[in-house]
């Protein structure tokens, strides 16, 4: 069974032109054509009631499933998912390190009929090196071990291949695809990443959409990758 997966970091919802323009962003989402979508900096609900991520999802036709990091009042801000099937399951890890800004891991689990059952966790990690190491020790402990099929999407602030938060995670996931998608308009650094395992789960190389449209509706360009989910094992 073949999935289609994107990250997208949607700089929420204000494009580089500095505008904020929900159908473009969503017109970006539907070009992804996929089944599941992770997103980061997405504001839920924002402080004048509007919700953001309810009006991505139904353009998209898919259910929304929020994992806010910040929240004030009933606004909330962080990361969330875009799914063409409802989740069998929904889990959300704190990621926040001393005082700087709060992150998170929002995963769900997807089930499909006489195949394996798949993890799929989306995370957004800080800006800080000491940072995002504590997060990515904190988030490997919390995902399911192998050799259950995982996906792994975000906006890992990292790029710099030798630094030790991606050793780490190479350690589990094996090579970690890099595919330069900041800034959107002139994209020169790797910060997105698709990663699965085990090793054979992605079935094509991990893509980026780089259109007139994915230049002005963030600041990332998104990242595309397909995957074939394994048969079930009675």
């Amino acid at each position: 069974m073949r999935l289609r997966l994107a990250s997208y970091n949607i700089h929420a919802g204000v494009g580089t032109d500095k505008r904020f323009e929900p159908r473009r962003l969503a017109a970006v989402l539907r070009q992804l054509d996929a089944d599941v979508i992770g997103l980061q900096e997405v504001v839920s609900v924002g402080p004048d009631g509007y919700a953001l991520l309810d009006e991505l999802a139904q353009a998209c036709a898919m259910q929304a499933v929020a994992g806010p990091t910040m929240k004030r009042g009933d606004a909330s801000y962080g990361n969330a998912l875009l799914l063409r099937q409802p989740p069998s399951g929904v889990q959300r890890l704190e990621l926040d390190y001393q005082q700087f800004e709060p992150r998170g891991a929002l995963s769900v689990q997807l089930t499909y009929d006489g195949y394996e059952p798949l993890t799929v966790a989306v995370t957004h990690l800080g800006l800080r090196r000491k940072e995002r190491l504590a997060q990515m020790k904190r988030l490997l402990s919390w995902l399911p071990h192998p050799p259950a099929p995982l996906i792994l999407l975000g906006d890992f602030n990292e790029w710099l291949p030798w630094a030790y938060s991606l050793r780490l995670l190479r350690q589990q996931f094996g090579p970690t695809p890099f595919v330069r998608t900041f800034p959107s308009r002139l994209p020169l650094l790797p910060l997105d990443r698709i990663i699965a395992r085990p090793t054979g789960l992605l079935q094509q190389p991990v893509e980026r959409l780089l259109t007139t449209e994915s230049r002005m509706a963030s600041d990332h360009l998104p990242l595309t990758a397909e995957i074939r989910l394994p048969v079930h094992q009675a």
